[in-house]
């Protein structure tokens, strides 16, 4: 039984059974009156609803009873209603102060105690909360917004009627995408979509992605997490061949429908690993690969001054990121916002309660975001977060060995000079660039390329590469016991990303563990 059908049902049981109080927690107005109409008509009861607009109406044949536009006003025409009539039902749907101990509350309870008396029903349409004194005289529902099932029902039922006015290229299997893609707004906003698209006079294939660009545009202003926009420098990551290996096998899974297979969507990776190596990079790159919209989470800047100011916002971010998806989340750095919980942090448990609360998220959600979370410092790491079961899989970035060395100069000379250097003068790079992170290289190339963008193209020599390589002093040897350190914990316990495991001095051995791919 779909979302809606057993709301509907539940909703049809409670006005059967007179229950003085129904509180309906959502953000589609429209559709919980379209389901209430149809529920009045079908069981024959007299529905009545309140809008600031309009006043109060007959549900049904919506015409005026009562002109009196204010919710007090609507509320001494019901109590009178009651005391003169047996099984009314009000509706009301816009009421302000309801979720605290406030005089509009209190008469609101009174109300609800005449229509007990009454045969009545008071039903109020919110997205806040309800005040609990009054909450506990009746029951409370949850309308959510379509789900995948329902979204594909309301997608079919807006291209029906052009299907023999205009070309239409979708499939089974792209109004299922397509639906995949909508689930999480509203029924109004989907149909916004859809029209957008019939606006054009084709529904063509490639429209999919626009599909998700148009999810996207829904949530531009959202709050608790950011949107990033990526570039075309940030399509390409050298090396790492293990975790791209991998990403392809997953991707498929993201957008299919696992629910009878009894398995969640991939949750997401973390990597671990030098700083400099293409971790943050990787982020973007999949999210670019995977025609999918890239938010970023900031842990650091989730800590609020207040007491439960920093789990609201937790909160709000990760249910931002439900309502987007299918995403890629991006947590960079993620040490840094829950390093608090592992280090006894004196912050009155705020800490130990964020990473609780984002571990069950990342556990028990079943949304389609994918995490990509990223770490340097693995020793601040809550041990919880390891675990399997959290993320689908812990991927080492290593020092790239000489052959993703090559990758990574080739990538950066390509982007910045348009050219491809000479093979004898690459593996004297390489060689030059033994400890180097990708970042080193990035920063090595750059310092060619200022050189030709001020000079022009044909002051760049081998010998300005050469030295441009000599003048990097990486990290690896800067602060050495802290990279082996970093490296001996990733050979232990985590999937060599870039597929084979680095030994000291760059030597190739044997993986400990394999991914399957």
């Amino acid at each position: 039984m779909s979302d809606s059908a057993q709301f509907r049902e539940t909703l049809v049981r409670y006005l059967k059974a007179r229950i003085p109080f129904i509180s309906i927690r959502t953000i589609e107005r429209g559709r919980a009156l379209e389901i209430l109409r149809d529920i009045s008509q079908s069981i024959g009861i007299p529905v009545y609803v309140h809008t600031l607009s309009k006043g109060t109406r007959d549900l049904v044949q919506n015409r005026s009873i009562n002109e009196n536009r204010s919710v007090i006003g609507a509320l001494d025409y019901a109590t009178q209603q009651f005391m003169q009539r047996q099984n009314l039902t009000f509706i009301f749907t816009e009421v302000p102060d309801i979720e605290d101990d406030t005089q509009i509350a209190r008469h609101f309870q009174d109300a609800v105690m005449l229509a007990a008396e009454n045969n009545g029903a008071i039903v109020v349409i919110t997205t806040k909360a309800i005040w609990p004194q009054l909450q506990r005289l009746g029951m409370s529902l949850v309308l959510d917004p379509p789900n995948e099932d329902e979204m594909l029902q309301i997608i079919k039922e807006n291209l029906a009627p052009y299907r023999s006015q205009i070309p239409n290229e979708w499939d089974e299997h792209d109004e299922r995408s397509a639906a995949a893609i909508l689930a999480g707004i509203t029924q109004i906003e989907a149909e916004n979509v859809i029209a957008t698209l019939l606006a054009k006079g084709r529904i063509a294939k490639e429209d999919l992605h626009e599909v998700a660009h148009a999810k996207d545009r829904i949530f531009a202003d959202i709050t608790g997490i950011e949107r990033v926009y990526i570039q075309g420098q940030d399509l390409h990551v050298g090396g790492l061949a293990g975790l791209k290996r991998w990403l392809d096998r997953e991707r498929p899974l993201l957008t299919a429908d696992l629910r009878d297979r009894g398995i969640r969507p991939p949750r997401g990776i973390l990597l671990v690993g030098v700083p400099g190596c293409g971790k943050s990079l990787s982020a973007k790159a999949i999210a670019a690969a995977w025609n999918l919209p890239l938010y970023r989470l900031d842990l650091a800047n989730i800590h609020g001054q207040y007491l439960g100011q920093s789990e609201s916002r937790l909160k709000d971010a990760l249910a931002t990121a439900d309502h987007v998806s299918p995403c890629v989340l991006w947590i960079d750095e993620i040490e840094k916002g829950l390093a608090g919980a592992t280090q006894g942090a004196n912050d009155g448990g705020t800490s130990t309660r964020l990473v609780g609360h984002f571990l069950y998220w990342l556990q028990e959600a079943r949304s389609r975001v994918f995490v990509v979370a990223t770490a340097n410092d693995v020793s601040k790491l809550p041990p919880e977060l390891l675990r399997r079961g959290r993320f689908d899989e812990l991927f080492f970035v290593d020092l790239p060995s000489p052959e993703e060395r090559y990758e990574i100069i080739n990538i950066y000379v390509q982007r910045g000079l348009k050219t491809k250097l000479p093979e004898a003068l690459m593996n004297e790079l390489v060689a030059l660039s033994e400890g180097f992170a990708g970042a080193d290289i990035e920063a090595a190339v750059r310092e060619v390329v200022k050189e030709a963008i001020l000079k022009g193209d044909h002051t760049v020599t081998d010998d300005l590469f050469k030295r441009s390589f000599a003048n990097i002093v990486p990290l690896s040897k800067t602060s050495p016991e802290q990279i082996e350190a970093i490296r001996a914990w990733g050979r232990e316990r985590a999937i060599p990303a870039s597929g084979t495991t680095m030994g000291p001095g760059d030597s190739q051995s044997k993986p400990r563990r394999e991914v399957l791919v």
